[in-house]
């Protein structure tokens, strides 16, 4: 079974990639979706399998071959499905049977559909790979895999210049996180002598806390996350990747690969157990990474691009999880943003569809009426990704916050800060693009339609998930049989059925019945900014400023706090600048002038001996005679 779970995607990704172009567009779709589908199916009877199994023999281990073999070096392509990444392969076969059922509508007159799916299908191999492989080695295969297939999702549309260079940045932008978790991996192998999670978790244990070698691979392995999950300072990439298909979006930069980093760090929780100034970077980056992004988002204008900053925004709430040590919590908001993130960037898909590709929410206005079906799940989402009481980002966000309260009071206070920012964007979002009068003067309201069914189904089935996610992991007030099933789940050691994923205990959150009651006011807070929104967005039908017209402050967000042209002016530029000067003066001058010398010099010689080679032969025999007569001088004398 595990072997289906991997190989279906290969093989849609090899059916539809060489055969694609001779099937219709309708086959090529849904022979995509089919084999992620299969995935799916076989990761459901494998999880049913893990959590019914006798105890000892929950876990699954596949070797398929031995990679490499040198020495003592010795690296397996093997795989292993734990509780960890059955998860995990769960959110990334499920999802993406959603998106790409929801791509075969959205995508049906694109003319490179076969490649699309086939692209999409490798990535879903590739996601798979990653979460799957049991050692280092087969992670940094499927960490490398998915960053090749963002670049080629998000640079679909080619011949858009601008398209191009977002897949460009992206992919360079993690190429320089992967150097940090090569050598990170380096580091591994150098010191625990294996590749081999097991191994390595196990030689980790005999350490001391606080010990240097630790500290040292916890942060090059985050510099790693850093690039797959946007944190500062390589977080401008995936507002840019917004360039993609909508699908790609959801998949990629909301369901996924951005969690690639979340997944790292929870895996490698023995290492980060002993690491604890690590782990504050991690906190502190995941704050800063959270605040900027959501005050950022408070100016976008485009509906994609405010769900990317929203993105980032929410990546950093789990960093901060990880860095105060609630692994569960960060896994828990993984999943449920994984539904309601998902949810609105194909909520978003939906609208541009039926506005027939416009993304400035300025230009909408009014859309509820002729699109119910995405209004009423548009709402879900929204009011699940505020954590409006009893959806799932409720449970998953009051998690984390419960942690943060618990260890520093000023990342909480500075958390909510980012959660209270997320409600006033986000609302801000859904009023001007679904309420209000129709701006749009390009396209008449008549023309606005709702999307078909391909595209709404998914839509209706991310937005039950988005209500009842919850119940992943019910908080222990809601009772003891039914509370903290992922954590019972990811660290339960009670010598029944699981050994713990979580090597090193959990820490037991506890916090006093005055802060249970001031989580507990966080409510009426969260209302009153809701009122706040409405009150300007709704009531007096306020339009967003354009970028043009922001001053002061509102200027500074609208261009998100300079960061990409400080990156321009510190590195881009220079570095064209050195590229074009060694272009002009020593590949040109340099370079060229000696290649084109060396080119005319053999012309020269070759015209002379040209001269010789006349094809008259007389001048031959000439030449024959006299080069005999050489021979017999030189050895007769």
């Amino acid at each position: 079974m595990l072997e289906w779970i991997i190989v279906l995607p290969l093989l849609g990704f090899l059916i539809n990639g060489l055969f694609g172009s001779i099937f219709p567009k309708s086959i090529v779709g849904w022979l995509g979706t089919a084999f992620v589908f299969g995935s799916f199916v076989a990761t459901c009877f494998l999880f049913r399998d893990l959590l019914t199994s006798l105890p000892g023999e929950g876990s699954v281990y596949l070797r398929v071959f031995t990679f490499l073999n040198v020495g003592n070096f010795h690296v397996d392509i093997a795989f292993q499905f734990d509780r960890l990444s059955a998860i995990m392969a769960l959110i990334i076969t499920g999802i993406g049977t959603l998106i790409h059922l929801y791509s075969i509508s959205y995508m049906a007159d694109d003319a490179g559909l076969y490649k699309f799916f086939s692209f999409l299908n490798l990535f879903i191999f590739n996601m798979l790979v990653l979460v799957l492989g049991s050692n280092f080695m087969m992670m940094f295969f499927g960490w490398e895999g998915v960053g090749l297939c963002s670049y080629l999702l998000i640079g679909f549309w080619y011949k858009n210049v601008s398209f191009g260079k977002a897949a460009r940045k992206a992919f360079i932008m993690n190429r320089i996180g992967d150097l940090g978790l090569l050598m990170g991996l380096f580091l591994i192998y150098q010191n625990f002598g294996s590749f081999e999670y097991t191994e390595v978790f196990a030689k980790v244990g005999r350490l001391e806390v606080g010990t240097e070698i630790c500290t040292a691979i916890a942060l090059l392995l985050f510099i790693g996350a850093m690039g797959k999950s946007a944190q500062i300072p390589l977080f401008t990439w995936l507002p840019d990747a917004m360039a993609g298909p909508t699908p790609v979006s959801a998949l990629i930069h909301a369901a996924t690969m951005v969690t690639a980093g979340i997944y790292l760090v929870v895996r490698c929780e023995a290492i980060y157990a002993l690491a604890p100034f690590a782990r504050e970077v991690i906190m502190w980056i995941g704050l800063a990474t959270s605040l900027m992004a959501a005050l950022i988002g408070l100016k976008q204008n485009d509906i994609k691009k405010v769900l990317a900053y929203s993105t980032v925004s929410q990546l950093g709430f789990m960093f901060i999880a990880l860095g105060c040590g609630a692994y569960t919590a960060a896994l828990f908001h993984v999943i449920t943003h994984a539904f309601f993130k998902a949810l609105l960037f194909l909520g978003a898909g939906s609208v541009i569809h039926g506005m027939h590709h416009e993304q400035d929410i300025r230009q909408m206005g009014g859309l509820r009426k002729k699109m119910p079906i995405t209004y009423l799940t548009f709402l879900i989402g929204t009011l699940a990704i505020t954590g409006f009481p009893m959806l799932s980002g409720f449970f998953s966000k009051d998690e984390i916050f419960t942690a943060i309260l618990s260890h520093n009071r000023l990342v909480f206070i500075l958390g909510l800060l980012s959660a209270f920012i997320t409600v006033f964007y986000t609302f801000r979002m859904f009023f001007v693009t679904f309420h209000g009068t129709y701006r749009n003067h390009h396209h008449s309201f008549e023309k606005v339609h709702e999307s078909p069914l391909l595209m709404t189904l998914p839509l209706l089935i991310l937005a039950v998930l988005s209500v009842i996610g919850g119940a992943v992991n019910f908080p222990n007030y809601m009772g003891e049989g039914i509370s903290g099933g992922l954590h019972h789940l990811l660290s339960f050691d009670g010598g029944g059925r699981f050994s713990p994923i979580l090597i090193f205990p959990e820490q037991s959150f506890e916090i006093s019945h005055a802060q249970e009651w001031l989580l507990a006011a966080l409510t009426p807070l969260f209302l009153t900014i809701f009122v706040v929104v409405r009150n300007k967005y709704l009531v007096k039908a306020a339009v967003p400023e354009a970028d043009a017209d922001q001053v002061g402050l509102g200027k500074v967000l609208a261009n998100k706090f300079y960061v990409d042209e400080s990156y321009d002016r510190s590195f881009v530029e220079p570095i064209e600048l050195v590229s074009d000067t060694l272009t002009e003066y020593v590949d040109e001058k340099a370079f060229k002038s000696s290649f084109d010398g060396i080119g005319r010099a053999n012309q020269y010689f070759g015209s002379l001996l040209s001269r010789v080679q006349n094809g008259n032969i007389e001048y031959y025999l000439v030449y024959m005679v006299v080069g005999l007569c050489l021979l017999l001088a030189f050895n007769l004398f």
